[in-house]
């Protein structure tokens, strides 16, 4: 059975470019332009990720399962 696979998107109109998700998942955000990017936007599972969504100051960075669109983080 295959891993499931992540969908990690950065709405860029909420996106201060703070740098906390890169502080918080390395390797998975990059600061361009002042705003953060996802450097995957379809990733394996890694709480990282969902560390980073949830601690977001702007709430900007979704991370949604693969196919189903079930919302992962930032949980509400």
């Amino acid at each position: 059975m295959a891993e499931s696979q992540w969908e990690v998107t950065v709405d860029p109109a909420r996106c201060v470019g703070s740098g906390v998700c890169v502080a918080v998942a390395a390797g998975h955000f990059a600061v361009r332009d002042r705003r953060s990017h996802a450097v995957q936007p379809v990733t394996g599972p890694d709480d990282a990720v969902l560390d980073a969504a949830e601690t977001c100051p702007m709430e900007a960075i979704l991370v949604r399962e693969a196919g189903s669109g079930t919302l992962l983080a930032p949980v509400e």
